[in-house]
């Protein structure tokens, strides 16, 4: 398994470094001060790192917290490559046959507030994480299922007890969305105070939230990683049109997206500024899927599910939509080209909707609808009020179920409504929804489809499903793990059509070339605390003057 994985590793490093105009430089060039303007194409749903998934929350919020390990910043292209933010040395290798992890913990940290972290802290988030109480949400719980106990033996000292050896438990660890919250917050304020409140220990502090327009934050000046962050502070700004945001990093108001932008944006802004913009791109841990609400019906028939995922000619879609849109590759529920994913081969052979003779997939689809009483179906596809990838990918859709008979209508809603409408609302028929994970690691990142994931808006239950993950989870073996997830992706996309892929992503950052230090990862959720970004004052003066 090592060799496989540190050959993909090298490949995603190859594809991380597609870099236009980019050049390293030393350490002792790196300038203190300066204000980063980023762009945000979305609202924010909450602060609270722990229920949400999206960028519109990682990117201004992130700077804020503290992670116990993290993807290294100096290598965010790797998914094997981890190292300690709030833990010291190295991360710990496991004792006891793999089960126990043993973090030692810094001194001296404090959140904004001025309360000291301990390793009191660090337990109480990864209790909240790993075992919520009713009513609370925890969206990436389904990650840390090999999680028995988690102790706080002294101040400095955090030990993670495991039910089973796991590969999944360091990444899953590393996630960006695990923000340390005081304990303190916590006890006395609740389990849903960080939702509207910020209190981290982070690179930056916290200064203003003005809604649907911008988050400022200012340096930490008690910040642990010495001599940083070099910014005097940041300032996100909200614009979810992505002419607007184009336009901002065109005429020098902002200077950064950390999202991504579709290949003619990257193009048209080279071509306006020149040597002016960088670029960095890579492959994207990242894929829209179709979730049909099985509690609606005729959705709660597979073989409506079924018909649905077979008219999509995902082949065709890929070479036109990858002109103009932030999607590229075909795939299956795990990121392309890693060792236990499927390849293309399998997925044309074994997994419905894949087949390059897309007529004879629209005939099949048309007698499953016939045969389950529906074949004139007219429904209404819930979408986000994002243009890249959803609404473009939306429109695509419809004109791809148009082709066997279907009336699709398209319901757009701005991302707060549209998460409501997932999470607690649930009056939609079929809504886009995402598979956005930060470290590339399968075997979690496919929690998304368990129907007890938390994040899983199909709505429905299945034991076999649940069977066959524990059984992933819980092994070692690499030919073991491949083979359970053939099951299980077969289980998702054939036998269920519970949910299905459409294309993944391709990330594209065109940004101002006075901004210096940050490294692309293979997810936009990754390598966003900023503290390792800095601004060339002299070229910035150069390019906008003042």
């Amino acid at each position: 398994m090592k060799s496989r994985l540190t050959r993909f590793a090298a490949s995603v490093a190859l594809g991380s470094a597609l870099v236009v105009g980019a050049g390293s430089m030393p350490a002792s060039a790196q300038e203190q001060g300066g204000e980063l303007r980023l762009v945000v194409g979305s609202d924010i749903p909450s602060y609270d790192g722990h229920i949400e998934s999206t960028f519109g929350m990682i990117h201004p919020i992130r700077p804020f917290y503290s992670l116990l390990i993290r993807v290294n910043p100096d290598n965010p292209s790797s998914p094997t490559d981890f190292v300690c933010d709030l833990c010291v040395g190295e991360v710990p290798k496991p004792t006891n046959d793999g089960k126990t992890y043993t973090f030692k913990i810094r001194k001296g940290v404090t959140f904004q507030d001025g309360q000291e972290l301990t390793s009191a802290d660090i337990k109480a988030t990864f209790d909240k994480l790993a075992f919520p109480p009713d009513g609370i949400a925890s969206n990436r719980k389904a990650y840390f299922a090999m999680i028995d106990s988690v102790e706080a033996p002294d101040p400095e000292t955090v030990v993670f007890n495991l039910k089973f050896p796991s590969g999944t438990f360091i990444p899953s660890i590393a996630m960006p969305f695990n923000f340390i919250y005081s304990k303190n917050d916590l006890d006395e304020r609740g389990y849903t105070w960080h939702q509207t409140n910020v209190n981290g220990t982070g690179p930056f502090h916290f200064v203003e939230h003005v809604q649907g327009s911008h988050v400022t934050g200012k340096k930490n000046p008690n910040y642990y990683h010495e001599g940083k962050p070099y910014l005097d502070g940041y300032t996100s700004l909200i614009a979810p049109k992505m002419s607007v945001r184009l336009q901002a990093i065109r005429g020098g108001q902002a200077d950064i997206e950390f999202r991504g932008f579709p290949p003619k944006a990257r193009d048209d802004l080279k071509e306006a500024l020149g040597d002016q913009i960088e670029v960095q791109e890579s492959d994207w841990n990242c894929v829209l899927i179709v979730t049909p609400n099985h509690e609606a019906k005729p959705f709660d028939d597979p073989r409506v599910r079924q018909a649905l995922s077979l008219s999509i000619d995902r082949h065709q879609g890929s070479e036109y939509l990858s002109k103009i849109a932030i999607v590229k590759t075909v795939g299956g529920i795990g990121f392309p080209g890693h060792p236990i994913s499927s390849s293309p081969e399998y997925l044309e052979k074994n997994i419905i909707g894949y087949s390059k003779d897309i007529e004879a997939s629209r005939e099949k689809a048309k007698a499953l609808l016939k045969e389950a009483g529906h074949e004139n179906l007219k429904f209404t596809l819930h979408n986000r009020g994002v243009d890249q990838p959803y609404k473009v990918v939306g429109t695509w859709l419809i004109d791809q179920w148009r082709r066997i008979g279907l009336d699709v209508e398209q319901w757009v809603q701005p991302s707060t409504p549209f998460y409501a409408t997932l999470r607690t609302q649930k009056n939609f028929e079929v809504s886009l929804d995402f598979n956005c994970q930060a470290v590339v690691n399968p075997i979690a990142d496919i929690s998304k489809f368990l129907p007890s994931s938390g994040a899983n808006y199909s709505y429905f239950e299945d034991a076999e499903l649940e069977s066959i993950y524990a059984e992933l989870l819980a092994t070692g073996d690499e030919g073991k793990q491949r083979e359970l997830f053939a099951q299980f992706e077969k289980r998702v996309l054939n036998d269920l059509a519970s949910q299905f892929i459409t294309l993944w992503w391709y990330k594209i950052n065109p940004y101002r070339s006075y901004v210096k230090g940050w490294k692309i990862a293979p997810s936009h959720y990754l390598n966003q605390s900023l503290e390792n970004i800095w601004i060339d004052s002299a070229e910035r003066k150069k390019q906008l003057g003042g």
